[in-house]
């Protein structure tokens, strides 16, 4: 499945006017465990989906009691400047969207 089908919220959001923060919450314990025990949601492979290197992923954290992961990177561009194409980082959870989880 992918895992816009079995995250409870799936989103992105500024953190700062340099960085992105992304939440992937669940409201199931198995599924998290599924999800955090697959190995697909990986410093390596969100660096892989936003074409950024991993030195540029500031925060990764799974969250056992909030049944979450948090990411956050840095922006290639800040915030509201010139060239930023998302100025809240409210669209930027897309590409995790599709992230295949194994059964």
């Amino acid at each position: 499945m992918k895992l816009y089908e079995l995250a409870h919220v799936l989103r992105s959001k500024n953190s700062g006017p340099f960085a992105v923060t992304l939440d992937v919450l669940f409201d199931d314990p198995a599924i998290y465990e599924k999800v955090k025990a697959g190995g697909r949601i990986t410093p390596e492979s969100v660096a892989a989906l936003y074409g950024i290197t991993a030195d540029k992923i500031t925060d990764f954290a799974w969250f056992d009691a909030g049944l979450g992961v948090k990411i956050t990177y840095l922006r290639s561009t800040s915030s509201g400047t010139v060239g930023d194409r998302d100025v809240y980082g409210a669209q930027q959870h897309a590409p995790l969207m599709t992230v295949e989880i194994p059964d």
